[in-house]
């Protein structure tokens, strides 16, 4: 793929060009990955490093060959979230710092787009910080996002205060105002989920509980839901539609260190489990006819952890796979331009490494292979 120039400030290149955060052939990953699925079938990963976001595409729909890194400058940014809507573009929201040494920190959002699947990204366009005040901006905690079925980008990022503030982006691009969701207790970046009814819902770790956010129609205002009554680990929530408009969402239970699955108006339900420190992966998919739930995330030791389960049927039992392979990111997950689950990781040599789902019953995983 060659480079191509997408704007004054965001020349995007080839790794090999001599791009930063580019180690020999493997990336100096930061975070990520991330792992999405372009609008003509193909794979696409993301991953941010030193100064940069790099970025992997399937030569074709299934693999096994990928093209890339290509990389989209990021001078500053500290965190990236990527997401995806309806259509398929790609999201990119960064949290980016400026100044420090002699001159004072300043923080704010940065936003760029990619259309079309191994097509040029955006420049950096800025999104601004919901703090009025310069030397408060430096607080502002890394971003989440979602974007709803209307193709409506909303971005959440936790405040100095403990609070949680919106923005969002309609479909022709335009802004609205920071909104204060009215809460005082967040200890962390929250986690955003899209539903296929419209609406967007949120969570975010507090110390009693989870906090949650719903909307009762698609567009309208955020609305305070129930408490849930599990304490997360922070970083460690996702959230998954595991039926129409119902979220299910999974956890490190912090008081005992175990996997728990909880959903609004329902006891919290124990997966056990000895998971790491990170954030866990979700993804619908259906097996054997049936709709299931695929949940991985990294273990204490290090390697990858795969289960399944009948979807919002986690009390009748989680399927756990220990697969053997060490990381040193946590997982992710999507479907494949062919429907198969696929599993993305950074291996410990810094290189990504991903497995897909073989033919058969059930969730088989094929040998792991390295982009």
């Amino acid at each position: 793929m060659r480079a191509s120039t997408v704007g004054d400030s965001g020349r995007q290149q080839r790794a090999d060009d001599g791009a930063p955060g580019v180690v020999g052939r493997h990336p100096a990953v930061r975070s990520g990955p991330w792992l999405l699925q372009g609008h003509d079938g193909r794979l696409i990963a993301f991953a941010l490093v030193d100064q940069a976001v790099l970025r992997w595409t399937e030569a074709r729909p299934g693999g096994p060959v990928w093209l890339g890194p290509d990389v989209l400058p990021a001078k500053g940014l500290t965190h990236l979230t990527v997401v995806q809507g309806r259509n398929r573009y790609a999201h990119l929201l960064g949290r980016r710092a400026r100044g420090g040494d002699e001159r004072p920190l300043s923080v704010d959002l940065v936003y760029a787009i990619q259309y079309q699947a191994g097509r040029p990204m955006s420049e950096w366009r800025p999104v601004g910080n919901p703090h009025a005040k310069r030397e408060r901006t430096a607080l502002m905690g890394a971003p989440t996002a979602a974007v709803s079925t209307t193709g409506i980008l909303h971005a959440f990022v936790p405040t100095a205060e403990g609070r949680v503030a919106l923005r969002r982006e309609d479909a022709k691009g335009t802004w609205e105002a920071w909104r204060d969701l009215q809460v005082a207790a967040a200890l962390d970046t929250p986690a955003a989920t899209a539903l296929t009814t419209g609406q967007v819902e949120l969570a975010a770790p507090a110390p009693t509980g989870v906090l949650t956010w719903y909307q009762p129609q698609p567009g309208a205002a955020f609305e305070r839901g129930p408490d849930l009554g599990v304490v997360p680990l922070p970083g460690s929530m996702t959230g998954v539609e595991t039926s129409p408009g119902r979220v299910t969402r999974y956890l490190t239970d912090l008081q005992r260190g175990g996997i728990v699955a909880v959903r609004a108006g329902e006891w919290p339900i124990p997966l056990g489990g000895d998971p790491g420190d990170g954030q866990h992966a979700a993804l619908a998919t259906t097996l054997d006819g049936y709709p299931c739930t695929v949940l991985a995330h990294r273990d204490a030791a290090g390697r990858i952890v795969l289960g399944v389960c009948v979807a919002e049927d986690e009390r009748n039992g989680v399927w756990w796979t220990d697969t053997g392979t060490s990381c040193l990111s946590d997982p992710v997950l999507a479907h494949d331009g062919d429907g198969r689950v696929v599993v993305l990781a950074l291996a410990p040599d810094g290189s990504l490494t991903l497995a897909r789902q073989e033919d058969g019953p059930g969730l088989t995983l094929s040998d792991w292979t390295h982009i």
